[in-house]
C-alpha cells in the first residue's frame, strides 16, 4: 500500500474513529478520567440522572484544582455522546435513559491505562503463550496423520516425564517475578473483553439495520429476506456474528469451565506472588466469569430483541408502508432534479401544507413558576376569637337571607282584619324592613300559597339606603293564612 493511500485511510480514520478523537481532544485527561472512573469499572451502565449528579460533583473538584470546565455535567454528556464517547439508550423496565461507554471510548481509555502503567512487551510469558498456541494450531490443522501422531506422542512423552518428576518429589515452581509477569499478561488480555462486548453489540446493531434496509431495497434481496423470516428463520442468530457469539456464549455458560476457572483463580490468589496485585485486579479476577456471564446474557437479550423486532416488522407489513414512503421520496427527488434548472429553491410556491396541530415554540418563551411571587408582603393580622353575639349573628343573617318568619306574621296580621289582601296592601300596612328582599319574599309566599291575577298593582318600599322605590307587578293575592 502506498504512502498516499495509507495517509488517506488514516485521515478518514481520524474523523471516524471515536478512540482517536478522544486521544486528541483538548481535555482528553479530564474526559478519560471521568469516564473511566464511573463507566469503565464493574458498573458499565448508569442512569442519566445519577451520572449527571456524580459528574457535577467531580467537575466542581476539578474546577477547584484549576481546570477550566465551563459546562455542566449534562452539557458535557451531550457533547461526549455527539463525539461518540458515550452511548445513550432507553432504560429497560423504567422511564428515563442510561449512558455507557462506546467501543471507541473503551479502546482509548485502555490505551491510556497502558501508557500510565507501561508493561514490558517482550515478556517470556507472552512468548510462551504465542509459541504454545502456534504449536497447537499446527497440530490441529495438519492433515498428515503421521506427523500428527508424532507430535502427539512427543507431547505425551513430555507429560509423562513431568508426571514422573512430580511423583519423585521434584517440583519446580515458577519464579515469583515470572509468575507476576504472567498474571499481568492474563489481566491485559482479559481487560480487552469489555471492548469486545461493545464491538459485538455494535455489530449486531449494524446487522439489524442492514437487514431492514435489505427488505426495502431490490426485489431479489427483499424476497429472500422475507421468505426466510416468514419461514421462521432467525436471521440475527444465523448470521456469522450470531454463530460466532453463540459459540463464545456456550463456552462462557459451561458450568464445568466456569467452576474450573474459579478454582484456578482461588489457587493463584493464595500464592505469595499474588500479594503484589492490587485490590482492583484481585476483584477483577474473582468476578471475571460472572462478568462474562452478565455481558453474554445482555448480548443475548439484544439479539432476541432485534430478532423479534425484525419479525414483527415483516409480519405486520410495516415494511410495505416504508417502501411506499421511500418510493415517494425517490420520486420527489427525481422530479426535483430537472425542476431545479427552472425553479430556484427560494421561490415562493402556491402549495399550502397542513402542519401538526401541536403549537411550536421556543423553550425560552416558557415562563417558569416563581414561588417568591406568591410571598405575602403585608404582615399577617391575627384575630383573637371571642364569644359570639346573638344579635350580631341575627343582623348578619338578615343581610344575607329573607326573613320569611317576619313576612308570614305581617301577612297573617293583615288577614286578621280582612279576608283577603294583596302584596301592595301588606306593604302598606307593614313597610319592607329588608328593602326589595321583603318584596321578593312576599311575592314568593303569595305564588306558593295564594293566587296570581292577570291585572297589575303598584308596590312601594324603601331600600336599605333609605331611598323610596316603586314597581308594577302582577297582583298576588293572599286568600288565607300563610304557613
Amino acid at each position: 500500500m502506498s504512502v498516499t493511500t495509507t495517509t488517506f485511510s488514516l485521515s478518514r480514520l481520524l474523523e471516524d474513529d471515536a478512540s482517536w478523537r478522544l486521544l486528541r481532544a483538548d481535555n482528553a485527561p479530564v474526559i478519560a478520567a471521568l469516564l473511566s472512573a464511573h463507566l469503565g469499572g464493574e458498573q458499565i451502565r448508569i442512569p442519566a440522572d445519577e451520572l449527571f449528579e456524580v459528574l457535577d460533583h467531580d467537575l466542581d473538584r476539578l474546577r477547584e484544582a484549576g481546570f477550566a470546565l465551563p459546562r455542566t455535567a449534562q452539557g458535557y454528556c451531550a457533547e461526549w455522546r455527539e463525539a461518540g464517547y458515550l452511548v445513550r439508550r432507553a432504560a429497560e423496565g423504567a422511564r428515563g435513559e442510561t449512558y455507557e461507554l462506546s467501543q471507541g471510548a473503551l479502546r482509548g481509555i485502555r490505551y491510556l491505562d497502558r501508557l500510565a502503567e507501561p508493561r514490558q512487551t517482550a515478556t517470556e510469558s507472552r512468548l510462551s503463550s504465542i509459541t504454545a498456541q502456534l504449536a497447537r494450531l499446527a497440530v490441529d490443522t495438519d492433515p498428515d496423520t503421521t506427523r500428527r501422531l508424532a507430535q502427539l506422542h512427543a507431547e505425551r512423552d513430555r507429560i509423562e516425564e513431568q508426571i514422573e518428576r512430580v511423583a519423585a518429589g521434584e517440583v519446580d515452581t515458577l519464579d515469583p517475578a515470572r509468575a507476576v509477569e504472567r498474571v499481568r499478561d492474563i489481566l491485559a488480555q482479559a481487560e480487552e473483553i469489555p471492548a469486545d462486548f461493545a464491538r459485538v453489540r455494535a455489530e449486531f446493531e449494524v446487522l439489524n439495520r442492514s437487514l431492514r434496509t435489505g427488505i426495502l431495497e431490490s426485489e431479489a434481496s427483499q424476497r429472500n429476506v422475507l421468505d426466510e423470516i416468514f419461514r421462521g428463520v432467525d436471521l440475527i442468530a444465523e448470521s456469522d456474528e450470531g454463530r460466532s457469539f453463540a459459540g463464545f456464549s456456550a463456552l462462557v455458560l459451561d458450568a464445568e469451565v466456569g467452576a474450573a476457572f474459579d478454582d484456578h483463580v482461588a489457587q493463584v490468589l493464595e500464592r505469595e506472588f499474588a500479594e503484589t496485585l492490587g485490590p482492583a485486579q484481585r476483584r477483577f479476577l474473582r468476578r471475571y466469569v460472572t462478568t462474562l456471564k452478565d455481558r453474554s446474557a445482555e448480548i443475548h437479550e439484544v439479539i432476541t430483541s432485534f430478532a423479534r423486532g425484525l419479525r414483527r416488522y415483516v409480519q405486520s407489513h410495516d415494511f410495505e408502508r416504508d417502501r411506499l414512503l421511500k418510493a415517494a421520496i425517490r420520486e420527489a427527488l427525481a422530479a426535483g432534479v430537472p425542476a431545479s434548472a427552472e425553479i430556484k429553491p427560494y421561490r415562493q410556491t402556491e402549495i399550502s401544507l397542513a402542519l401538526s396541530s401541536v403549537p411550536m415554540g421556543s423553550v425560552g418563551q416558557v415562563r417558569l413558576h416563581d414561588p417568591s411571587e406568591l410571598d405575602a408582603t403585608a404582615p399577617v393580622v391575627r384575630h383573637e376569637t371571642a364569644v359570639a353575639n346573638l344579635e350580631a349573628l341575627r343582623a348578619l343573617a338578615r343581610e344575607t337571607e329573607i326573613d320569611f318568619d317576619e313576612l308570614r306574621d305581617q301577612v297573617n296580621d293583615v288577614l286578621d282584619g280582612a279576608g283577603e289582601c294583596t302584596v301592595a296592601e301588606v306593604l302598606a300596612a307593614h313597610p319592607a324592613t329588608q328593602g326589595v328582599a321583603s318584596v321578593v319574599g312576599l311575592i314568593a309566599l303569595a305564588a306558593a300559597q295564594g293566587v296570581v291575577a292577570r291585572e297589575t298593582e303598584r308596590v312601594r318600599w324603601y331600600g336599605v339606603d333609605g331611598v323610596g322605590r316603586a314597581a308594577n307587578v302582577p297582583v298576588h293575592r293572599f286568600t288565607g293564612r300563610v304557613l
